[in-house]
């Protein structure tokens, strides 16, 4: 689109906006209410399956578990495949808002709170209010509309279980994906990356096993908290003396889980964490070098070998097209300004809008808008006040400018593929 027709489009998504924003907010605030985690949104597919049904979507429900296809076919054209993610945190909202989750539920066999903490619930608001706007300027593109809401993806899982489900055999395999993700950055803002725009994401699980006994009498036992407790330190070796010093990588341990009193040693301890990088060099290096590490522990302590499991849960990198990603970036310049960012890095979270895309789609693009008021960003920029980033109990996106700008970014990304393909 040239710079009058993206003026004059993202004029019209105004438009559908100050009609649309009342019922959004109201969308936002009780899917915010009501979270679910992954594999369990049935509530929550299920009001927006109903959403989607009434502005005309034909909608299909339980695609990989509780995901939701909603198509909507306009003519001879390209397919677009937007994507929102449906599930929540299995953790305690601390935001103080009026409409504050406190729901609880058993995860993993214990109970647990759950929280909107990563921003799902605006990214829904987003893609039911991006919908509402391309149906009401349905005279400006031609194609098939392809808005899925998949489960699970804080787990790694849910787009996988709506691929193998048949999500492009049974509907259609997009010619273009979009999916966007709140940050912590200025409301207003959009962010864009070509390349490598998020990290390849590797789970760890791995149970050292000793032998138990009284606190008082180490001799007699393996002690595997030791042995964990040295893993943790030792398996940073890897990134401080193995890893190319100028490829990013990390390893993170998260979780120890062992023993029940202070003087009973255990005959177990079980480490959880994540491997995190950008290239396929040094994911195998940081993978091997985890696995080794546990080993060596291990045999230094005389124990037998741990368990081990490494990548059960995984997400590759997501690479937006660069080509895609320099052309919506300029529509996103022509309709924001200099607010609408190239961001110079990566971010070092992952999510499985790979899946979809190396599932075979060639065009893509996954960006970001921001949530927190500008003054309050420049001044935790400059040594103030912190504010709160996704997966903290105190995130708290600013709702009115961050779904009318995530609406009027994703309406403009596929009014541009559909109105000149």
């Amino acid at each position: 689109m040239s710079a009058q027709e993206v003026t004059t489009a993202k004029a019209g998504i105004s438009r559908s906006l100050d009609a649309s924003y009342p019922h959004l907010f109201d969308l936002y605030r009780d899917i915010h209410s009501h979270p679910e985690l992954g594999f369990q949104e049935t509530r929550t597919a299920a009001l927006l399956a109903g959403e989607m049904r009434k502005l005309g979507f034909t909608v299909t429900e339980h695609v990989g578990g509780t995901g939701i296809v909603a198509m909507y076919r306009n003519g001879e054209g390209p397919t677009v495949m937007v994507r929102t993610e449906l599930d929540a945190l299995p953790m305690q909202e601390k935001t103080g808002l009026p409409y504050a989750s406190t729901v609880q539920t058993e995860w993993n066999g214990r109970q647990t709170y759950v929280a909107h903490s990563c921003g799902h619930d605006a990214h829904m608001a987003i893609w039911v209010g991006t919908a509402t706007a391309l149906l009401a300027m349905k005279d400006r593109w031609h194609g098939t509309l392809m808005f899925i809401a998949q489960p699970a993806e804080e787990e790694v899982g849910g787009a996988e279980a709506m691929l193998k489900d048949g999500l492009y055999t049974r509907f259609a395999r997009p010619d273009y994906a979009f999916a966007l993700h709140t940050s912590p950055y200025a409301y207003g803002t959009v962010h864009v990356h070509p390349g490598a725009a998020t990290a390849n994401a590797d789970d760890i699980a791995i149970t050292f096993k000793g032998r138990g006994g009284h606190g008082s009498g180490p001799s007699k036992t393996i002690d595997p908290v030791l042995m964990a407790a040295r893993f943790v330190v030792d398996v940073q070796s890897l990134v401080s003396r193995e890893k190319d010093p100028q490829k990013p990588g990390v390893v993170t341990i998260g979780a120890i889980q062992a023993g029940s009193a202070g003087n009973i040693i255990p005959d177990e301890a079980t480490v959880r964490g994540t491997i995190r990088n950008y290239d396929a060099q040094t994911r195998a290096l940081l993978k091997a070098g985890v696995a080794r590490v546990a080993k060596a522990e291990a045999e230094m302590a005389g124990a037998p070998p741990p368990d081990i499991s490494i990548g059960s849960e995984s997400a590759l990198a997501v690479i937006n097209d660069p080509a895609l990603t320099a052309r919506i970036g300029a529509v996103f310049r022509s309709a924001f300004g200099d607010k609408a960012v190239e961001d110079p890095l990566p971010i070092t979270a992952s999510e499985d809008f790979s899946q979809f895309v190396d599932a075979g789609v060639s065009k893509s693009l996954d960006f970001w808008i921001g949530v927190y008021p500008p003054d309050k960003v420049a001044a935790a920029q400059n040594g103030g006040a912190p504010l709160a980033a996704n997966h903290s109990p105190y995130y708290a996106p600013v709702p009115e400018p961050t779904i009318r700008t995530g609406v009027e970014a994703m309406a403009l990304a596929v009014l541009d593929v559909a109105e000149t393909s």
